[in-house]
């Protein structure tokens, strides 16, 4: 008795089945919208999420801001603990210190952001970038109430706390522009 043949094997073609491939993107729950508004191509981005959505669209400067900010925060930190009389003295136009303690504490408290501030100069996660903009625009609000209040006391106007005073308005203003410019929802492509 000769052996019997098995049937030539059918090659289903699903993948050009149009029909079937849709059934089988259904059952894994891929290819439709989630929650987000977002279309996951598989199953293993959409459990693993997108990376996309968590890259942060960078406004136009912000980068050279944080460099600048970091570079100030260092500049002054570094001149209030090494020369603490100097930096008065630019500042408040001859009035002497009465003690170096307070504008020491006042450089390492400055170090301490400017170590915040050149960390955050090198990551790319939106929340840590937001976080250093707002210590940068409360730093620049207090520090403006802080000598604004010393010139109502004390009745001393001088340029060089005019240019403090202004440049503190500036820099809290950029620093609350780049914080809301990071914060927007990046539009839909």
């Amino acid at each position: 008795m000769a052996a019997k043949q098995p049937p030539p094997l059918m090659k289903k073609h699903s993948q050009t089945d149009l029909v079937s491939r849709l059934k089988t993107r259904k059952i894994l729950g891929v290819g439709g919208e989630d929650d987000d508004g977002e279309v996951h191509r598989s199953k293993i981005s959409q459990v693993l999420g997108n990376e996309i959505k968590f890259a942060v669209r960078e406004p136009l400067g912000l980068r050279v801001w944080q460099l600048v900010s970091a570079v100030l925060f260092s500049g002054i930190a570094v001149m209030a603990l090494a020369f603490p009389d100097q930096l008065y003295d630019a500042i408040f136009d001859g009035v002497e210190a009465t003690s170096k303690t307070p504008i020491r504490l006042y450089g390492g408290a400055l170090l301490s952001i400017s170590l915040i501030m050149w960390n955050a100069l090198y990551t790319a996660e939106k929340v840590i970038i937001r976080w250093t903009l707002l210590t940068e625009a409360c730093y620049f609000g207090v520090q403006f109430l802080v000598v604004a209040a010393t010139l109502a006391e004390t009745g001393l106007m001088s340029s060089g706390v005019l240019l403090l005073l202004a440049s503190r308005l500036l820099f809290l203003a950029i620093s609350v522009y780049y914080y809301y410019q990071v914060g927007r929802r990046p539009k839909k492509v």
